[in-house]
């Protein structure tokens, strides 16, 4: 909260600045300009003037001319000068804005009172399981990950949670943690890769195959962390590691599954026999 005052009057006073400095600027820019474009005019007609290059009917008719257009950029220019204390009436208003809005707060919010309807909304979806989406599960889960943060089954819990909630970089953060506890659980690692994969926008990327790598050589049969190596080789052009990662994964597969079909039209060709 009180980073939040502090943030408040920052802003506030930035604000401030803002304001008054936009208005100065506009200010001497009308000044400069209005200023040095009269006397520059008059000095040249002077100048011609003492070369002969104009009588007197010539130059007193130019600077009658000079002088009006002078006079009617000043009057379109008015408007946005600003009086030697116009500054601190906008300052005032700024300050006068920030503490209305203050004082409303004070009276009629809470300062200091956490968002408590999200708690008992949490505390609801807890008695109800059963019916809870992916984000709500996600919400419960994460709960008891900050009551017990070394309890590896509520991590993979909030890493699956998180995953099917579209927050594949919150899943990976979870499913890092799990591993970190034990380390021997290939089912995390590859969940981990896939959280990885699906934050990179589906490209398998240096640390996803290496959660892979690490899902497979500790349970061969991992079929998932097979296909997403398979993809990583393929995309190198490794024909040999794709059909390594690939050939066990079409045998397990049932030959009705489209994703075999598919797996097989990609697979690349073998060496000639």
């Amino acid at each position: 909260m009180t980073m939040f005052w502090i943030m408040t009057a920052l802003l506030a006073a930035l604000a401030g600045l803002l304001v008054l400095s936009g208005a100065r600027r506009g200010a001497d820019a009308g000044e400069v300009v209005t200023g040095a474009t009269a006397i520059a005019e008059l000095s040249e007609l002077d100048r011609l003037k003492a070369r002969g290059l104009l009588d007197e009917a010539g130059w007193t008719a130019a600077r009658a001319e000079a002088g009006r257009r002078i006079l009617s950029a000043q009057r379109e220019a008015a408007p946005v000068l600003a009086g030697p204390r116009d500054r601190f009436w906008v300052l005032g208003g700024v300050g006068l804005a920030v503490a209305g809005s203050v004082g409303l707060y004070m009276a009629v919010g809470t300062p200091g009172l956490p968002d408590q309807a999200y708690e008992r909304r949490v505390d609801q979806w807890a008695t109800q399981l059963d019916t809870l989406e992916a984000p709500q599960i996600a919400a419960v889960v994460g709960r008891v990950v900050k009551e017990r943060p070394d309890d590896h089954q509520a991590l993979t819990m909030l890493g699956a949670a998180r995953f099917e909630a579209g927050d594949p970089i919150g899943a990976a953060s979870a499913f890092r943690r799990a591993v970190a506890i034990q380390p021997d659980d290939a089912q995390s690692w590859a969940r981990l890769g896939e959280s990885l994969v699906r934050a990179n926008d589906g490209a398998v990327d240096g640390d996803a195959e290496a959660a892979f790598r690490q899902a497979l050589n500790r349970d061969p049969d991992q079929l998932g962390a097979r296909y997403f190596l398979g993809e990583a080789a393929l995309a190198r052009g490794d024909a040999a590691r794709v059909r390594e990662m690939w050939l066990p994964l079409i045998a397990a597969l049932d030959p009705a599954d489209p994703r075999r079909a598919d797996l097989q039209a990609r697979l690349p060709a073998g060496p000639a026999r």
